[in-house]
């Protein structure tokens, strides 16, 4: 999947770019400016205030003097915005909004010379398309995962073995029915995930990639997307609420990240989570710096703080996520584990259909649905009953 991506999303990008040589604003490093304004996921950096254990942005600040600030994002889309109002200096921004934010020219390319700690992340990252656009950088990789199933375990004594559970109305293992117990994504990036269902079910469509759809694949993913609509009692972006969700209001399956999964097993709630037959789509994230970053020093401080094993190995253990220094799963100078990479997914790279923007120019297909259809288009799926 990787090259194909490389062949389409990243190429036909290159040329909204530029027909220019792109190079790094910056060539050294100065003082800190005393402050870092960085837009990120939930959970991505903590500073001991959800639990004391986890804490990668105190011994920053005490090393460096750059004041750490987060503005939490719950979806690509309000990244992208957020980035595009200015202010901020980084970004822990999906696939799905990387090429986005590099062909709008809402971030600058990374020198990794200025990057030390660059040369030991995983080569598997290193070129990866959603941040690498005609081989110019532009971030520097942090964590990437799979959307797992969550479920109830006391509903679920066994782990579905299929995305069916959320996808299509039926009577689950509690004799009761899954309507109005399941959730969904709140982003467009979800028509992948009925693109991805229907890429097994429905082979006749030829679907190869869920982000590279044709007409008649797109309008077939929005037709399981209009069906989930009618079971679907939330479309969750806020992981906090989620959580809530499968505490008090009766969720029992969801497609959902590592993260609410942990938080949730580690408070005694009866969740676990499970990758079905049919797969999963993904998320590779990249720490990207605003083309006009207040603080580019303190920035590219970070970006090589990111890269501590010892932080990406505790935040692997926080996230439930893959760490991009591989060393993190083994060195012991974090809390990972090498058995708890694997559990993490860490060999099943090449099977994690990961988020990327869709493009109209595809290879695969010669035509596809753009992602400003998507955008549209799933406002009105579930706008409607």
């Amino acid at each position: 999947m990787t090259s194909r991506l490389k062949s389409c999303s990243a190429m036909a990008l290159a040329l909204a770019i530029s027909t220019q040589p792109v190079l790094a604003q910056m060539t050294e490093i100065g003082a800190g400016e005393g402050a870092l304004s960085i837009v990120a996921w939930p959970g991505y950096i903590e500073r001991g205030e959800t639990d004391p254990a986890f804490d990668w942005v105190t011994s920053f600040e005490e090393a460096t003097g750059c004041m750490v600030s987060v503005k939490t994002a719950n979806t690509s889309d309000e990244m992208v915005a957020l980035m595009n109002e200015g202010g901020f200096d980084l970004v822990t921004a999906s696939g799905d909004a990387s090429l986005r934010m590099i062909a709008g020219k809402r971030v600058q390319p990374i020198n990794t010379d200025l990057v030390p700690s660059w040369s030991t992340v995983d080569d598997r990252l290193k070129e990866a398309p959603w941040h690498t656009v005609d081989g110019v950088h532009y971030g520097v990789p942090y964590m990437w995962g799979p959307n797992v199933l969550m479920y109830n375990t006391e509903v679920f004594p066994e782990a579905p073995t299929s995305w069916n559970v959320v996808f299509e109305e039926m009577t689950l293992p509690d004799g009761q029915s899954n309507s109005g117990r399941v959730q969904a994504y709140d982003g467009p990036i979800h028509i992948a995930d009925a693109a991805q269902y229907l890429m097994f079910h429905k082979p006749e469509l030829g679907i190869t990639s869920p982000y590279e759809l044709n007409q008649e694949q797109y309008d077939a993913a929005l037709d399981l997307l209009r069906g989930q609509r009618q079971l679907v009692a939330r479309y969750w972006h806020d992981a906090f609420i989620q959580i809530d969700d499968f505490k008090n209001e009766g969720m029992v399956a969801s497609g959902s990240w590592p993260f609410q999964v942990n938080l949730l097993a580690a408070g005694g709630a009866p969740v676990a989570s499970t990758i079905p037959q049919e797969g999963a789509t993904g998320w590779a994230d990249t720490t990207m710096m605003h083309v006009d970053a207040p603080n580019p020093n303190c920035a590219y401080m970070w970006m090589e703080h990111s890269l501590a094993s010892n932080l990406q190995s505790d935040l692997s253990v926080w996230f439930g996520a893959n760490p991009s220094v591989p060393a993190a799963c083994t060195d012991g100078r974090g809390m990972q584990t090498a058995e708890g990479c694997t559990t993490n997914g860490f060999d099943e790279f090449e099977k994690i259909r990961f988020w990327t923007t869709p493009v109209s120019a595809c290879e695969s297909q010669g035509e596809c649905v753009p992602y400003y259809r998507w955008v549209s288009d799933y406002i009105g799926v579930i706008g409607g009953r």
